[in-house]
């Protein structure tokens, strides 16, 4: 358990915004860079999705399934999963989903993503002895995957 304080500690020195953001401004800007042509202003209106903190398994999922008719930019707040599974459901189809950090320690984070909606994260992701294809979020010892749902006729 003191291995485990020790990399969160580490964490949270390595990316300061991780787990306490006054303002997200910097966040959607990246995200804004990263999806590069979108319908949206540069001080754009958003939504957020709070954040999640999931130990041993323990804690909410994520799960944004709100539709909307026109595109809507959402801010998917910090979320932590150490040692458990997390998924994080994004099913918009209409969505531009902003990820402004994932953090996930000796786990495994599934983003359940509907197949018409954009993803970008607003840092470069890092993984240390685990693996994320997508590069999206923070994974030490776990594994990150991103699932298109939704793409059926």
């Amino acid at each position: 358990m003191k291995m485990l304080l020790k990399v969160l500690a580490a964490l949270t020195l390595m990316f300061p915004n991780l787990l306490c953001a006054e303002s997200y401004h910097h966040e959607i800007q990246q995200c804004l860079k990263a999806f590069g042509h979108h319908p949206f202003s540069n001080q754009p209106h958003f939504r957020t999705l709070q954040s999640s903190v999931k130990v041993f398994g323990i804690g909410q999922n994520v799960d944004d399934t709100i539709v909307t008719k026109h595109p809507e930019l959402i801010l998917v707040d910090t979320g932590v999963n150490v040692m458990g599974g997390s998924t994080l459901q994004l099913l918009n189809p209409n969505g531009w989903y902003c990820l402004a950090s994932n953090v996930n320690v000796m786990g495994s984070l599934t983003i359940k993503a509907h197949c018409k909606a954009h993803l970008a994260s607003a840092s470069n992701g890092l993984t240390v002895m685990g693996g994320d294809p997508s590069n999206k979020t923070v994974t030490v010892l776990g594994a990150s995957n991103v699932e298109l749902v939704g793409c059926g006729p």
